[in-house]
């Protein structure tokens, strides 16, 4: 997802005058994409508890505290930067809720420029179930949503990162580069290989490829050039 560069000048030059609209139209033209990212990355444990609205407040407190310092020197594209600021009152949020409870954070550390919470493969299984299921699984949601997260836990979690970030954060290449510290070749790279070894480990779900792609096929068999893609 791109955005349009003159746009974004113009509304930060008017953020750095302090526009109050202007502060608030940064953020809002972005947060489907935060909510999208913060439902992701929410701990499963706190579903029904953590409301990404509050979480969603909460950053927006901390960006229009930070802006200023922003649009002096802009170290990192705007999303991403915003979503920094949210992954990490995302991550506060889950230390606050869970304490020693929460998942290793050295490894949510090594995956981002910054405290995020990795995308955890319960999150992944539940967004994959949805879109690769048949009605004639319905019944067995739970069975298959169990060994779709086993497929998810066989795989390296930068994989699954790539993954989430390409699929469902719906980030670019250069996104996903930045995000990982990794080349735009590299970041490429990754997400194909990722995709390949999930689709392997996906086939030994009985039926559950061979469903999805009957049901995403188009009549006579026609289906879109970019089918190959799971979600």
């Amino acid at each position: 997802m791109s955005e349009c560069a003159d746009d974004l000048v113009e509304l930060l030059e008017r953020a750095r005058a302090a526009e109050p609209a202007a502060v608030g139209e940064l953020f809002h033209r972005h947060s489907d994409r935060l909510r999208r990212m913060i439902c992701l990355r929410i701990d499963h444990r706190l579903q029904g508890r953590l409301n990404p609205s509050d979480v969603l407040q909460e950053a927006f407190i901390e960006y229009a505290r930070a802006l200023p310092e922003y649009v002096k020197k802009p170290d990192a594209p705007f999303y991403l930067w915003l979503r920094l600021i949210t992954g990490r009152k995302l991550h506060a949020m889950h230390r606050q809720h869970l304490g020693t409870r929460m998942r290793d954070a050295k490894r949510e550390l090594s995956l981002h420029r910054g405290a995020l919470p990795a995308a955890s493969s319960v999150s992944l299984a539940a967004q994959l179930l949805g879109k690769l299921t048949s009605p004639s699984q319905a019944i067995h949601r739970a069975e298959v949503q169990l060994r779709i997260q086993e497929a998810l836990n066989e795989m390296d979690p930068l994989d699954r990162e790539v993954l989430a970030l390409r699929h469902y954060e719906q980030m670019n290449n250069r996104e996903i580069a930045f995000v990982l510290e990794i080349s735009e070749a590299a970041a490429s790279i990754r997400f194909i290989r990722a995709l390949r070894r999930l689709k392997e480990r996906l086939k030994r779900v009985p039926g559950l490829l061979d469903d999805a792609d009957e049901s995403g096929a188009g009549k006579g068999g026609a289906r879109p050039r970019d089918a190959g893609r799971l979600p």
